[in-house]
């Protein structure tokens, strides 16, 4: 008994990942070949790179403070306070600005493309786009999924620099050092793999941001309370699958570097 559950379970899960990956590899797809609604991705891209500008920002720059005051505490015991920039510039670039970021857009993206896309399903819009002749993955997911490819590593760039900015107040203001040696520091502590770990992550995170809103809008079933479930479950999926997919990534991108 206990063994049949845990097949189907474990079913379950595979075909929700087989299905996951053939709905963002179709959007991939669609996007080369007509038509195209250029129109639809300027307005997912206004909703999802400009209206999670705000909460990117406020959290980049609060996240980049707290770095510097936790990094400022060890860095003090061992008389190196100067490398407070340099501590702070390589765990926002490599690591904390890429997966805070994308963790903040999913909260607000991942969830509203559930709920949109779930809402549009249990008023029977999506088939009425089917009768008209409309591919509903051509017309829905496709704009979502490119404007958070677009948008994404810029709002990730915006987010390290107000996490830079956010340190450096701490360095100026508890640590005492200079804007000189804090900036001097933060910059020459990056290298190109620094910078290109901090901006690969992004594009596969965007990915699964629009990616999880869209599998599971379009799979919204029990009418207005399936919505809800859609949008909890898109953001945790999102949450869970973006933590797992920045370990592997890192892995990969060490193995590289130094195997």
């Amino acid at each position: 008994m206990a063994n049949g559950v845990l097949d189907n379970f474990v079913k379950r899960q595979v075909l929700a990942v087989q299905d996951f990956t053939g709905l963002v590899a179709n959007a991939l797809r669609l996007a080369f070949s007509p038509p195209r609604y250029f129109t639809d991705t300027l307005i997912q891209m206004d909703i999802i790179g400009f209206g999670s500008l705000p909460i990117v920002l406020l959290t980049g720059f609060a996240i980049g403070g707290v770095l510097a005051l936790q990094t400022y505490r060890t860095l003090i015991k061992f008389g190196e306070v100067g490398l407070l920039g340099e501590g702070v510039s390589l765990s926002m670039v490599r690591e904390i600005g890429p997966v805070l970021t994308a963790l903040m857009v999913a909260g607000r993206n991942s969830t509203g493309i559930a709920s949109e896309i779930g809402s549009m399903l249990v008023s029977e819009q999506i088939d009425a786009m089917r009768a008209l002749g409309t591919d509903p993955s051509r017309k829905l997911v496709v704009p979502r999924v490119y404007a958070t490819l677009l948008t994404l590593p810029l709002l990730t760039i915006l987010s390290d620099f107000c996490g830079l900015f956010g340190g450096f107040l701490i360095a100026h203001y508890t640590a005492r050092l200079t804007s000189v040696q804090y900036w001097s520091s933060a910059y020459q502590s990056l290298d190109f793999e620094d910078v290109f770990q901090g901006l690969i992550k992004p594009v596969f995170f965007s990915v699964v941001v629009a990616g999880m809103g869209c599998y599971y809008g379009l799979r919204t079933k029990g009418g207005t309370e399936g919505v809800g479930r859609s949008t909890t479950r898109a953001m945790v999926a999102a949450s869970v699958v973006i933590l797992i997919l920045d370990f592997f990534i890192t892995k990969l991108l060490i193995a590289i570097k130094f195997g």
